[in-house]
C-alpha cells in the first residue's frame, strides 16, 4: 500500500512488519509505525537498566500538586471570545513551562514511591520471561539472508545478513546496522527505515534523534563499511532505483510535518531534483516499489482519497506518471505482475475490490475479486504465480491465496478464536512460501512459512516465553457487548483459568477507536503480569477502527465520532451486566487519539472507571485543530472535522475532553507524555491536567509524568520503554487494591 497514514495514529498500532524485513521505511499505511498496544511489541524490545553515576541527595518530595500560572489569552471562534488561561505552555522555550512540567514530575514522583517499588517487581518479572539474547527468523532477498540480532543488556537491535547458503555460522554475518553504536551518548534513537540497494551493495537508513520524528537519511557502502555525509534532512521516506545510484525520497513541510515533495537524486554527484511536490494540504506522499522491482510508486494519499504514480524502476530519469486521477472518494492502490496493474479498489465497492488493468491501459479494468459487504480486502501480496490476499471479517484477519495459473482459492485457517495473522516479510517476488506472522492473546508471535502451492505451515520461530508460562492455563475468547443503538462490538478478552467470572474480578480494558486502525488481539509478555494477578484483560474493537469493516470506521469519525466513546462506555457496562469483570474494577487505558478516547468518557461517564492511564493524550482537540500551522492538523480534517465550518466546530467542541472539563469527581488519573512529541504536543496532556486540577472534586490521584528525552512512542530503547510499562502497569494495579 502507497498512502501515506494519519502520524497521530502511530501510536495505537503494534502491526510490524518483521525485523528481518529488508523494506523498513515507516511512511506508508502498509508499514505502520509500531508503538504499543497493551506491551505487544515488547516481546521484542526489553532489557536491563544501565548503571548510573553518583547524584546528589534530591530535595524533599513536594506534598502539594503544582498549580500552573493562569495568563489570560483570549481567542475568537465563530465569533464567541474564548479564554484559554493555560495556553503559554506552548513556550516549549520558556523555563517557566520547563518548570511546571519539571514540578509534575517531581509532585508524580513523591506520591508513587509504592508503586515504584512495585513496578521495579514487574520490571524484573516481565525481563525474567524474555530471551534477550536472541534472533529473528532470516528472510532472503537476493544472494543474502536480512535478520536482526538482540543482546542481552543493549538497548536496540543489531541488523545484520549472511549470504545464502551459509547456515547459521556466525563468521559470515555481516553488520548491517548498529542502533546501539549510533545511540551512543544519546538519549534517543529512532529508526525511520532501512532498504538494500538491489545489488546488494549499499545501504540507505535514516534516524531520528530527538523523539520529533524528523529523520535524516544516510547511505552507507556495505563493501567498504564507510558511511557518508548526510543525504537530506526530514526525510519521511525512500527507495532505491534499479540502478543502484539513484534514490527516490520524501521529505516533510518544515511546519506542519506534512509529507509533500518527492526527491530523485544521483549518487554519483547529482543534486536533489523536485520530482513531485504535493500541494492539496489534506493529502501527503509516500514512495515504495512494487514487489517485482520493476515500478517505483508515488502514492498521494488523504483520509478519504488516494492517488498512485509509478515510473519505471529501471528508467529512474524518467517522468511518474498518475495511473487513475484522483477523484473525490476513491481509494486505490497498486502493485504489478506480468505487464498488469493489481488494483485494490474502493470504487463502487466499500469494503474494497481487486481488478487488474494493462499497464497501458489502468481504466480497463478486469475484476479478479468481488466486493463483499461483510469482508473488508485489507491487503495483498503478489507473487510471480501466487496472488495473497489479507482479509478482514468480523474482527478476525483470513489470508487466501490464490494459484494465478488456475484461479483456484486455498484459505489459511488458524486454530484459535481471537488472533492476529498478516502476510508480510517476503520480499522475493519468485518465492515459492510467504511468510506468515501468527499470535493470539496467549500465544506468542509465530513465524511461519506457508507453502504457496500447498497450503502447509511450517513454523520457523515461536517467541520464547522464559519460566513456567504455559498457555493451556489462560482463556481467550471472542465476546459481544451490545451498544446503546443495538450495533454489536467485538471485544477480545483473555484471563488466567479460575478468575472468577461472578462479578468481582478486576478488568484492564483498552481502546482506540480512530482512523481506521483495528486494533489486534496479539501476544503481549508484559499483560501477562496483569492476568496472573487475576485482572480480565479485554480489547474493545469500537467503532473508528476496521475490524468490521471501511464502515466501522466511517460509523466512528467526523459527525458520528461519539459512537466512538458510547461504544467503549457501552462494552465497560456490558461487561459488568454479564458479571465478567467489578463495576468498581475497571481500569482503562489508551493512548494518542486513544488518549481523546480516555478523556471523553471519564468526562461522560467518570463514575464507571475506578483508573485511567491516558498516554499522550489528543485531548485539546479545538486548539490543535483550529491552528492550521500545527502538525497533522489540515490533513485531519477528514477524520475529525473542519472546525472552520460552525456544524464540525459545535460537534467537536462538544466532546474535546479539555473544552468539557468540569466541577465533578474523576476516576484516579494516570497521564504520561514526552517533550518532543511531534505527534500530540506535550503541552495538550499538561494544559488538560492543569485544568482539571482547579476542578475535580475527589481525591484520587491526578498524575502528569514527561518523558524530557522523547517523542511520540516514549522511551526508544527497550530496557527503558520497558521501564515505563511495568511503571504503568503498576500504577493500574494499585487501583483496584493489587499491590504485589
Amino acid at each position: 500500500m502507497n498512502t501515506p497514514m494519519p502520524a497521530r495514529a502511530s501510536h495505537a498500532t503494534a502491526r510490524m512488519e518483521p525485523a528481518s524485513s529488508l523494506s523498513w521505511v515507516g511512511s506508508g499505511v502498509g508499514r505502520r509505525t509500531a508503538f504499543l498496544v497493551l506491551g505487544a511489541l515488547l516481546v521484542f524490545h526489553t532489557a536491563m537498566s544501565k548503571e548510573s553515576a553518583p547524584v546528589a541527595a534530591p530535595p524533599a518530595p513536594p506534598v502539594e500538586p503544582p498549580v500552573a500560572a493562569r495568563k489570560d489569552h483570549p481567542m475568537t471562534w465563530h465569533g464567541e471570545t474564548v479564554n484559554d488561561p493555560y495556553f503559554w505552555l506552548r513556550e516549549k522555550t520558556n523555563p517557566d513551562v520547563i518548570r511546571y512540567l519539571e514540578a509534575e514530575n517531581a509532585y508524580t514522583e513523591s506520591r508513587t514511591t509504592q508503586e515504584k517499588a512495585f513496578g521495579e517487581k514487574l520490571y524484573a518479572e516481565i525481563l525474567g520471561r524474555i530471551q534477550q539474547t536472541d534472533l529473528s527468523v532470516p528472510v532472503r532477498r537476493g544472494a543474502f539472508e536480512y535478520f536482526s540480532r538482540t543482546v542481552e543488556g543493549r538497548q536496540y537491535p543489531i541488523h545484520m545478513r549472511r549470504p545464502v547458503g551459509r547456515g547459521k555460522a556466525e563468521s559470515a554475518d555481516q553488520v548491517l546496522l548498529d542502533l546501539n553504536q549510533l545511540a551512543e551518548g544519546r538519549p534517543f534513537l529512532g529508526l525511520g527505515g532501512l532498504e538494500v540497494s538491489d545489488d546488494g551493495n549499499q545501504l540507505l537508513y535514516s534516524t531520528d534523534v530527538t523523539g520529533f520524528r524528523q529523520y535524516t537519511l544516510y547511505r552507507k557502502d556495505l563493501v567498504t563499511g564507510q558511511t557518508g555525509a548526510a543525504l537530506a534532512e526530514r526525510v519521511r521516506g525512500f527507495e532505491w532505483a534499479a540502478d543502484g545510484r539513484t534514490v527516490f525520497y520524501v521529505t516533510e513541510d518544515e511546519v506542519t510535518k506534512r509529507s509533500d515533495k518527492l526527491w530523485r537524486r544521483d549518487l554519483q554527484g547529482g543534486k536533489p531534483e523536485l520530482v513531485v511536490e504535493e500541494k492539496d494540504e489534506l493529502f501527503s506522499l509516500g514512495v515504495s516499489r512494487t514487489k517485482d522491482r520493476k515500478f517505483l510508486v508515488c502514492g498521494s494519499g488523504s483520509t478519504d482519497t488516494w492517488e498512485q504514480r509509478i515510473l519505471s524502476s529501471a528508467e529512474p530519469q524518467g517522468t511518474f506518471r498518475v495511473v487513475i486521477p484522483r477523484e473525490k472518494g476513491h481509494k486505490y492502490d497498486v502493485e504489478h505482475r506480468d505487464g498488469l496493474l493489481y488494483l485494490r479498489t474502493n470504487r463502487g465497492a466499500k469494503n474494497f475490490r481487486l481488478v487488474t488493468a494493462p499497464v497501458g491501459s489502468p481504466t480497463q479494468w478486469t475484476e479478479v475479486l468481488a466486493h463483499r459487504s461483510d469482508v473488508l480486502l485489507e491487503g495483498l501480496e503478489v507473487f510471480e504465480r501466487h496472488l495473497v490476499v489479507q482479509e478482514q471479517r468480523e474482527a478476525l484477519t483470513r489470508l487466501r491465496i490464490q494459484d494465478l495459473r488456475s484461479g483456484d482459492w486455498r484459505e489459511v485457517t488458524f486454530p484459535e478464536p481471537v488472533y492476529w495473522a498478516s502476510a508480510s516479510g517476503t520480499p522475493e517476488y519468485g518465492a515459492t512460501h510467504v511468510r506468515l506472522n501468527y499470535q493470539s492473546m496467549v500465544t506468542p508471535q509465530s513465524v511461519y512459512d506457508c507453502d504457496l502451492g500447498s497450503g502447509e505451515l511450517t513454523l520457523l520461530k515461536r517467541t520464547a516465553v522464559l519460566g513456567t508460562y504455559d498457555p493451556s492455563r489462560y482463556v481467550t475468547e471472542r465476546r459481544w457487548a451490545v451498544a446503546r443503538d443495538g450495533v454489536r462490538v467485538p471485544l477480545s478478552v483473555m484471563y488466567l483459568k479460575g478468575t472468577p467470572m461472578n462479578g468481582t474480578a478486576p478488568c484492564h480494558l483498552y481502546g482506540y477507536g480512530s482512523y481506521g486502525l483495528g486494533m489486534e488481539a496479539s501476544f503481549s509478555i508484559p499483560r501477562l503480569s496483569l492476568v496472573d494477578r487475576g485482572m480480565v484483560s479485554v480489547i474493545a474493537h469500537i467503532r473508528g477502527g476496521n475490524e468490521m469493516g471501511e464502515g466501522w470506521h466511517d460509523d466512528g469519525m467526523l459527525m458520528r465520532k461519539k459512537n466512538t466513546f458510547h461504544d467503549f462506555i457501552d462494552s465497560a457496562e456490558w461487561l459488568v451486566a454479564q458479571r465478567i469483570v467489578a463495576r468498581d474494577r475497571i481500569v482503562i487505558e489508551g493512548g494518542s487519539a486513544g488518549g481523546l478516547l480516555m478523556g471523553a468518557v471519564v468526562n461522560l461517564r467518570p463514575d464507571l472507571f475506578r483508573a485511567v492511564h491516558s498516554a499522550v493524550p489528543f485531548v485539546d482537540v479545538m486548539n490543535t485543530m483550529m491552528d492550521a500551522s500545527l502538525p497533522l492538523t489540515v490533513g485531519e480534517y477528514l477524520e475529525w472535522g473542519n472546525p472552520n465550518e460552525k456544524a464540525a466546530f459545535d460537534y467537536m467542541r462538544s466532546y474535546s475532553p479539555y473544552d468539557n472539563l468540569r466541577r465533578a469527581a474523576y476516576p484516579a488519573m494516570l497521564v504520561t507524555t514526552s517533550l518532543n512529541d511531534s505527534q500530540v504536543m506535550y503541552w495538550e496532556p499538561a494544559k488538560y491536567v492543569a485544568k482539571l486540577r482547579t476542578l475535580k472534586t475527589d481525591s484520587n490521584p491526578l498524575l502528569l509524568k514527561c518523558n524530557m528525552g522523547a517523542g511520540h512512542g516514549g522511551a526508544s530503547g527497550r530496557y527503558d520503554r520497558l521501564k515505563e510499562v511495568a511503571f504503568e502497569y503498576a500504577w493500574l494495579m494499585r487501583q483496584v487494591g493489587i499491590e504485589k
